[in-house]
């Protein structure tokens, strides 16, 4: 089974072990058709056929907390790349120089545990997307992922491509047909390297939406996604041990079980909770800790097993709470702009600031130094989002539902 790796490393050493790590759910799409590039909206519960109402109908509005909650995964997983994985704690290390336990040891600590933010953006994308998905058609689904994803990406690849150019000794930089192929975001089916080694989230998330997409063209309904989930768990489970790449490839089992674990909870939020949504969220846990510990044992090697599941396990309860009505009360508007920058600040962070870190490193005062860096990728966040996200998925959208509208009018006149 291919495990994610951690990604900090030169291209030398990614050559002997593939790198991963992780990347936060997409933005969310609004019911209306239009994007909602800032975070996730809520839709009024409904019950299934047969089933009591429970605590009362509930009006709907924005999640502002799950934006918060995607913040602060981001931010875990910059803290973990900067100061928390086990490369940056070996003696010589391209970034540090010399171990990071030893120049920040309260802060390698807490860092290390930071890779589990890329659980935590598996889960909430299962909940969001399934949440901006439902009463939508397949080319709904289609554009609103497709503007979504790619301008910031697009962004993200050039500029990272241009940090290398410019401060070259940490990273190697890709070739021109490689970086270019980057731009397509398939580059993992094609078995080429990432521009940044934090991409790889993105061919996992490629995949769930691909596998969804069938789901959404049936019609969303309570039943076809906990069958969808069942028939998908059980895929994923059996799929390492049949021997069948391809199988493997599609199942996605390091990553399936945190997807559906979302996909749960927003069926809870919409339905209300019952014991067959507990069960599968249970098999959720059950199968997410086993990889938490094959990852640790495989990857990451600076966190314990205990200490990881503790922190998957309060998250899945606390989105247990989201998802059932008791963070509702939350609505600072602070929080959008937070959830807004998640993904820019993903896609961004990694590559180039390890670089700078590399730089600047005998400079300052090493924690001085993670929070400028911190703070000015927050604020380049903000601006990809302001001024290219915004723009240029205004332009794909409306670009996209021309080209979706000859595509009936052909079909209409033959």
């Amino acid at each position: 089974m291919v495990r994610a790796a951690d990604s900090e490393t030169s291209v030398p050493e990614r050559a002997e072990e593939r790198s991963k790590q992780p990347l936060p759910p997409l933005a969310i799409t609004v019911p209306t058709g239009r994007p909602s590039l800032a975070g996730p909206r809520a839709r009024p519960r409904a019950r299934p056929r047969g089933q009591a109402a429970q605590g009362g109908k509930r009006a709907g509005g924005r999640l502002y907390v799950i934006d918060g909650i995607r913040l602060l995964a981001a931010l875990m997983v910059v803290a973990h790349h900067y100061a928390g994985t086990w490369r940056a704690d070996r003696p010589g290390n391209l970034i540090w120089d010399r171990p990071v336990s030893e120049i920040m040891p309260t802060v390698f600590r807490v860092a290390s545990y930071g890779w589990i933010g890329v659980e935590i953006f598996f889960v909430i994308s299962g909940f969001v997307i399934c949440m901006s998905c439902w009463g939508r058609t397949p080319r709904q689904f289609f554009i609103s992922r497709v503007i979504r994803l790619y301008p910031a990406y697009w962004f993200a690849v050039v500029f990272t491509t241009a940090v290398l150019i410019a401060v070259p000794g940490v990273w190697e930089r890709l070739r021109l047909r490689e970086v270019l192929l980057n731009l397509t975001m398939l580059q993992s089916g094609s078995g080429v390297p990432n521009v940044d080694g934090v991409y790889w989230t993105l061919w996992s998330e490629l995949r769930f939406y691909l596998l969804f997409l069938v789901v959404v063209a049936m019609g969303l309904t309570y039943r076809r996604v906990v069958l969808f989930c069942c028939v998908w768990g059980a895929v994923a489970m059996f799929a390492p041990v049949a021997d069948l790449h391809l199988l493997e490839l599609v199942a996605n089992p390091d990553g399936a079980w945190y997807f559906i674990a979302g996909l749960a909870l927003y069926l809870m939020h919409r339905f209300g909770q019952d014991l067959l949504l507990w069960g599968i969220l249970a098999m959720a846990w059950l199968m997410g800790q086993l990889e938490l510990g094959n990852r640790i044992d495989e990857v990451e090697r600076v966190s314990g097993w205990r200490g990881s599941v503790a922190i998957f396990t309060v998250f899945l309860l606390f989105m247990v709470a989201v998802a059932l009505g008791h963070t509702d009360r939350i609505r600072w508007k602070w929080l959008v702009t937070a959830g807004a920058l998640t993904y820019p600040l993903y896609l961004v962070h990694y590559a180039a600031g390890t670089t700078l870190i590399a730089r600047l490193h005998d400079t300052m005062d090493p924690r001085l130094l993670l929070a400028l860096l911190t703070t000015g990728f927050l604020l380049l966040s903000w601006l990809i989002h302001r001024f290219v996200e915004r723009p240029v998925s205004r332009l794909l959208k409306k670009g996209l539902d021309t080209s979706f509208a000859r595509l009936r009018n052909a079909d209409a006149r033959g």
